[in-house]
């Protein structure tokens, strides 16, 4: 059963599914749409005045988290544009996510079943994929995307417009003003990939033959002075062919930003 406490102020626009859980002093704005299970903790505010939020079954809001607000870009004249949010996320206390723009195509995306812990904010028109973890006080800034299976460390700052790969860790403190290659460990200011995230794709249930493979070919990347067309051939002839070779090829060719190495 639906529960709204009775300090909540609830637009009229706001539609809530089954088993949606509001606490105290929620306040919600414009077009906000909470599926199966949602639960709002006391004092975070959803939506905007302009803007449609809608998020999907089993979402946790913490208190004080501010969830679909306004861009922060002096572009931004009040565009109906979105937030919209999988499954199953976690939003601790005091993280803001943004809403997109019209310039940068009007939606800000999150996946499914990811953790972003306290003080987190997401820019305008990300996208964030599945299964991430982001530890607190960290930034993203617009037009950030993440691919799923990504940890992140706390107080890290990202660029706009940069690709973070999938099953990549970023080291604590690190800002980020390039591509991060998939399946590695990155560190510093500016961060660089520095190692094959061998433990993080263990954990995964990657075989070990497949972790070796993977590892060849980040080294091809990050070793020595090839360039990208050496390096692209060097994978080509020397791993094991796989879907995860296969994305980290397509990764490199559609790298616009560069690569953190």
């Amino acid at each position: 059963m639906t529960q709204v406490h009775p300090t909540a102020i609830l637009s009229p626009q706001t539609e809530l599914d089954t088993d949606v859980v509001i606490g105290p002093y929620v306040v919600t704005r414009g077009h906000v749409r909470l599926g199966q299970g949602c639960r709002v903790d006391s004092h975070a505010v959803l939506g905007s005045e302009h803007g449609r939020l809608e998020m999907g079954e089993g979402n946790y809001v913490h208190s004080g988290a501010v969830v679909g607000g306004a861009p922060q870009d002096l572009k931004y004249n009040e565009e109906p544009t979105s937030l919209i949010v999988g499954g199953n996320n976690i939003f601790r206390e005091c993280v803001t996510v943004n809403i997109g723009t019209e310039s940068g195509g009007g939606v800000t995306r999150i996946g499914n079943n990811n953790l972003l812990m306290a003080y987190v904010h997401v820019a305008h028109d990300c996208e964030l994929g599945n299964h991430i973890v982001v530890a607190n006080t960290t930034n993203f800034a617009g037009h950030v995307k993440v691919e799923d299976h990504v940890r992140i460390g706390g107080v890290c700052s990202f660029n706009q417009f940069i690709t973070i790969g999938r099953y990549s860790y970023i080291a604590g403190d690190s800002a980020v003003n390039k591509d991060i290659l998939p399946f590695t460990i990155a560190q510093g200011k500016y961060a660089v990939s520095r190692a094959t995230n061998k433990i993080g794709l263990e954990r995964a249930g990657f075989s070990k033959s497949e972790i070796e493979n993977i590892h060849r070919a980040v080294r091809f990347v990050l070793m020595g002075e090839r360039t990208k067309e050496e390096f692209l051939e060097k994978i080509l002839e020397d791993c094991e062919p796989s879907d995860s070779i296969s994305h980290l090829l397509q990764f490199i060719r559609n790298s616009t930003r560069g690569i953190a190495k």
